[in-house]
This record gives structure tokens, C-alpha cells and sequence, in this order.
């Protein structure tokens, strides 16, 4: 089904050449030993990536996959520099993570707004026929050529910025919490996989706090082998800090329910192991006092746990400030964080709790199909093709103009 939130995208980065530096020597009327005049190319453009809070899918890069820099220009008579290649900025989502599609190797991280990251560097311009004269050697003849382009295709990565994961089977009320906790109103009903693609809300909590959490498609046994949705969302809740696993009051076994969930991550990525988490017992407003008590000593020992009602608001204050011990404990949040708004909301710092690991190179290609990202994009050698026609008609003017 198409969807225009886009969290994965393979283009191809090319960096500019540098301009080749000239070797002409000075004319002029009346001076018949001018000497060497031959300017330096300019560099070659460099491509850059930049946070924009502005941007919260690569939707905008899925139907722009070549990004080109400018070459720089060719040096040219009377010490003229060459004019430095066009820098070509990608912006993408805070949250961005980068890879190289060849090797799978990671690259780097896009977190905060405005960050700024050279991604490619363009060639340096070389030298005119000026820098070399010496007295020895004062009518030099020849000059640098521009170092080349470097080119890479880069597979990029959206992985959502929130403090707090929502993990569970579905329909477990995941997104029926975080409209009830936030301003978010994700998509709810009465039927399985009802969310089909992440959602964040900011929760206001007491003295002018808040922390964002982040809803994804439930997940099912065997998701990080490829079943349900797969582990197409599971990236998204790497960087959470704290993740609260939601289990209906309903279910047969909520201890097992747990392991389930617990050993998919442990499949997919065990140092998530390492996060903060949580149990709630969802779906408690259909079960009394009773129930809770003898289900209590069957819930798992080692995870705080809390029964909760999304509907009827019961037990939410007391899991909000479960949520804000476990952010501080993460060191995610102080005393002194104060309220996002909705012009300006505030991004998680999430530091500490981030996990990249480079991409398995066994599996990639079909990550890649699954993607709908492995197509070929272009043809490297028409480039260098196009590139040297454009060479040739250059120095096939500056002789027709000398």
C-alpha cells in the first residue's frame, strides 16, 4: 500500500571535481616574454547533510536520488582562479541515520536541527603554470589537473526521535494510549494492525515537563525474522531510552506474552536489551479488583508493572511518573526541561541511548527488495562518458581563444 511516510531511501552522492589549473602563458603586444600567467581551478563542489526539524519523512529524496554537486572551473589566463563548484545541501529529518549501500558500513547520525555533516568532499582545483615558475624554470609549461569527483550511494535511514517506545502484539491499546496521554490521534479500532506506520505525541507531565513517545505496529512472534510488518518499524524504537511493553489484561499468559516480545528485540538487536523498560498491563477497566490481585504474582519479577486503562484514564498519572523516574534514571531528562509546544516541539536527547550497528551484508540485498530500493540508479560509466565530452569542449575553446 502506498504511504507517504517514506523512512528508507538509497540515492547516489557525487561529489565535484576540481578544475584543472592552466598553463598559458602571457601575450600582449610589446612584451613578447610575458611569462607564465595560468590561474588554479577551483574546487569541486562538496554535499553536505543538514537536520531540518521541517522534514519528518525522506518522502522528498524518493524521487530525488541523484544528488550532484558542481565541478569547479578550470584556472585560465592572467592568474584567473577558477570558479569553485556549486556545494549541494541534503536536508533530511532529525533522526536520520546513514549508511553505505556497498559495504552496509555506518556512517553517520543526523540528531539536532541545523547539524551540519560532510558527507562527500569535492576534488581540490589544481595548480596553474604560475605556481611553478622558479628561476631556473621560468617559463614553466604545464599545470595540475583538479583531483576527481568522489562518488557513493548511501542508503538513509529515518529512525524517530522519542524518549519513550511503545512495544507490543496487536491491537494492545498502544495507540489508544498515546491519544489519551498526548495531543496525537493516531488511528484506533478494533482489529489488528490498525497502525501501519509510526506516530509520535508529546506528553505534557507536571511542572512544565514533557517527553515524546512513539507508537509503531504491533509486533508479532517472528517479526525480526520477516513476519507481520517485519522488522520494518523495529528500527524506529533503537534510539527510544525507554521502551514500555504493553500487554492486554486479556491475554492467556502475559509472562510469556513478555518473553515473546522481549526475545524479538534480543533477535533483532540485543544491545536493546541495555534500555530502560517497562510492563503495562493494558485493558484493565474489563477485569475487577480481584483479577488484578491474582494475576499480580504470575506477571514477570524483574520489570516494574503497572495495570493501566487508556479509556477510562486509570492508573495514568502513576504510569507518567513511572515514564519520567525511568528518563531521569536514563539520564535522558532533568528537573530543568521545560514544556514543547506544538511550533516548537522538543526533540529527546537520546544520546546515550542510540544503537547503530553496521548492516549485514548477507541480508542486504534482500532489506533492499523489501524496500523497493534495489534498482540500479544510474550507469557510473555514462557519467565519466559526459564528464569527458565536457572536458574535451573546454580545452577545444581555450585553444580557439587563447
Amino acid at each position: 500500500m502506498e504511504t507517504n511516510f517514506i523512512d528508507y531511501v538509497k540515492i547516489l552522492c557525487r561529489s565535484g571535481k576540481g578544475g584543472r589549473g592552466s598553463a598559458h602563458m602571457h601575450r600582449a603586444k610589446y612584451n613578447p616574454n610575458g611569462g607564465p600567467d595560468g590561474g588554479d581551478g577551483g574546487r569541486g563542489g562538496n554535499i553536505y547533510l543538514r537536520g531540518n526539524r521541517n522534514y519528518w519523512t525522506l518522502l522528498h529524496l524518493r524521487y530525488d536520488r541523484h544528488i550532484f554537486a558542481g565541478h569547479g572551473g578550470h584556472g585560465s589566463k592572467n592568474r584567473s582562479h577558477g570558479s569553485d563548484g556549486e556545494d549541494r545541501y541534503i536536508d533530511v529529518p532529525c533522526g536520520t541515520v546513514v549508511y553505505n549501500a556497498e559495504t552496509g558500513r555506518y556512517i553517520c547520525d543526523v540528531t539536532t536541527d541545523g547539524q551540519v555533516v560532510l558527507l562527500l568532499k569535492g576534488g581540490r582545483g589544481g595548480l596553474g603554470n604560475w605556481n611553478f615558475r622558479t628561476s631556473t624554470n621560468q617559463a614553466p609549461r604545464y599545470a595540475q589537473p583538479g583531483e576527481p569527483m568522489q562518488e557513493l550511494t548511501v542508503i538513509m535511514e529515518l529512525k524517530m526521535l522519542a524518549d519513550v517506545g511503545l512495544v507490543g502484539f496487536p491491537n494492545a491499546g498502544k495507540s489508544t494510549l498515546v491519544g489519551a496521554v498526548s495531543s496525537a490521534r493516531p488511528k484506533v479500532a478494533g482489529y489488528p494492525f490498525t497502525t501501519l506506520e509510526p506516530s509520535v505525541g508529546v506528553v505534557k507531565y507536571r511542572d512544565n515537563r514533557s517527553f515524546v513517545i512513539a507508537d509503531i505496529p504491533g509486533i508479532i512472534e517472528g517479526a525480526s525474522e520477516g513476519r507481520g510488518l517485519g522488522l520494518r518499524f523495529l528500527r524506529h524504537i533503537e534510539r527510544n531510552s525507554v521502551l514500555l511493553f504493553m500487554i492486554p489484561a486479556d491475554a492467556d499468559d502475559i509472562r510469556h506474552d513478555y518473553e515473546v516480545l522481549l526475545n524479538e528485540l534480543r533477535t533483532y538487536n540485543p544491545d536493546m536489551l541495555a534500555k530502560q523498560r517497562l510492563l503495562a498491563v493494558t485493558k484493565s477497566d474489563i477485569i475487577d479488583q480481584e483479577l488484578i490481585d491474582l494475576l499480580s504474582p504470575t506477571l514477570p519479577t524483574d520489570i516494574p508493572t503497572i495495570f493501566i486503562s487508556a479509556v477510562t484514564g486509570h492508573n495514568i498519572p502513576e504510569l507518567k511518573d513511572m515514564l519520567w523516574q525511568a528518563l531521569t534514571a536514563a539520564n535522558t531528562h532533568t528537573d530543568s526541561d521545560i514544556l514543547a509546544t506544538d511550533d516548537a516541539p522538543a526533540l529527546p536527547s537520546t544520546t546515550d541511548a542510540i544503537v547503530h550497528r553496521d548492516k549485514d551484508l548477507a541480508t542486504l540485498p534482500e532489506e533492499l527488495t523489501a524496500e523497493g530500493e534495489d534498482l540500479e540508479i544510474i550507469d557510473f560509466d555514462d557519467i565519466e562518458d559526459i564528464d569527458d565530452y565536457e572536458e574535451e569542449e573546454d580545452e577545444e575553446g581555450e585553444e580557439a581563444h587563447p
